[in-house]
């Protein structure tokens, strides 16, 4: 039985239950406060991830990190992960090109996600992005209409959502966020209401 999560990280280094497994560079596992309220969960690692090992940590992650500032945080108070733990890509070009994780990709890494979610027993999961909540959330999830919102979740005490930083990239315009101000609104609520549950039900600073 897995009690850590060093011990679980360990044995997901090793893990070659799909494909990707063959193409990464590194597992990137997940980092920050494992006590923390609050877990941000992300699709899959890109290419500076899959480099590092570390997640978010792009220019999707920049801007991540730059609406956990805004949002009165640091990166290190809260935990980030991926539902994926590999990079997916295209090789048919013969550079690769990030795809999303394909089902069974996604399948077989919850063995990983799963109990890690377990372990940290976050009050508190902030989906980052469509595919994340479709994943943990629900499987008709619609970002757009749904983000900000509170649901049940059977891994935490309540799960939410927000734009994913590359989403926000794309629809950026001269006077226009991209909706960057939501994603600082979300994870600020996210972690309000964090810390409010945490503080209500006695749990652990």
């Amino acid at each position: 039985m897995i009690e850590t999560l060093d011990e679980l990280r360990e044995r997901a280094f090793c893990c070659i239950d799909c494909d990707l497994c063959e193409t990464r560079t590194n597992v990137v596992f997940g980092e920050g406060d494992p006590r923390s309220p609050l877990v941000l969960v992300g699709e899959g690692p890109g290419e500076e991830e899959d480099k590092s090992g570390r997640p978010f940590v792009g220019r999707a992650g920049k801007l991540l990190d730059k609406a956990i500032l805004e949002a009165g945080l640091t990166r290190e108070q809260v935990y980030i992960c991926n539902t994926v733990k590999c990079r997916a890509a295209d090789w048919s070009t013969g550079k690769p090109q990030n795809r999303a994780p394909l089902p069974a990709e996604v399948e077989a890494c919850r063995q990983w996600l799963i109990p890690q979610l377990g372990l940290i027993q976050p009050w508190v999961i902030l989906c980052i992005g469509a595919p994340s909540a479709k994943n943990l959330i629900k499987k008709d999830f619609k970002i757009t209409q749904e983000r900000g919102k509170y649901f049940r979740c059977d891994f935490s005490k309540v799960a939410m959502a927000a734009l994913h930083p590359s989403y926000i990239i794309r629809q950026q315009r001269p006077g226009n966020d991209g909706g960057f101000s939501l994603l600082v609104d979300d994870i600020k609520l996210a972690w309000e209401t964090a810390c409010k549950l945490r503080d209500e039900q006695g749990g652990p600073e």
